[in-house]
């Protein structure tokens, strides 16, 4: 499995000048995609809506708002 292409703008085109704030998400060679962001599997896990669930393998991760709108234009519609 190999990165294709960012999804929308890069961490330094939304002023991350310095790496600390770096979410991004990345287009994957299968299709799927890829979220860099902040881990907080214990701290929304409890708070999941009734509907929701999570393996143990998988993991909750916050990105910024800006980070998924700014991204908006580049998920493929299928």
């Amino acid at each position: 499995m190999n990165i294709l292409r960012r999804i929308g703008a890069s961490p330094r085109e939304r002023g991350s000048a310095t790496g600390q704030t770096c979410p991004d998400i990345f287009e994957l060679s299968n299709g799927d995609f890829a979220v860099i962001g902040t881990e907080m599997t214990a701290d929304l896990t409890g708070v999941l809506p009734a509907d929701a669930g999570r393996a143990d393998y998988e993991g909750i991760v916050v990105i910024s708002r800006e980070t998924l709108i700014r991204a908006k234009a580049d998920i493929p519609d299928a």
